[in-house]
């Protein structure tokens, strides 16, 4: 499994499908994004990581950068995302971080 991370609007689902090739339309096929949303309230973040890299491809946002909000929700639901996207890293074969449509390898190689 691949993990992709990167601030919103940057290509992760376009470098996704470059990696994977496949069009858009056939991503949902083969990866899952936005998965920052699925930790917010999630018992069992272990459970949901190990679901998660059964695909090629796993796809988050990074929020865990900014201002902390001051809601004590909106706080949990930020921690359990962070806490998820270490999961899915240990996890994940390759992990790219993609910034302005650009690529940068922390684990594993880009191609």
């Amino acid at each position: 499994m691949i993990f992709i991370t990167g601030p919103l609007y940057s290509g992760k689902r376009a470098y996704a499908c470059q990696v994977l090739g496949c069009s858009m339309d056939a991503l949902a096929d083969r990866a899952v994004w936005d998965v920052q949303e699925l930790a917010r309230g999630c018992g069992d973040l272990e459970a949901l990581a190990d679901r998660l890299a059964e695909q090629d491809a796993v796809i988050a946002t990074d929020i865990g950068g900014g201002v902390v909000p001051i809601d004590a929700g909106e706080r949990e639901a930020r921690e359990a995302a962070g806490r998820l996207s270490c999961l899915l890293a240990r996890r994940a074969d390759r992990v790219v971080r993609v910034f302005c449509g650009l690529p940068l390898a922390l684990k594993g190689e880009t191609p």
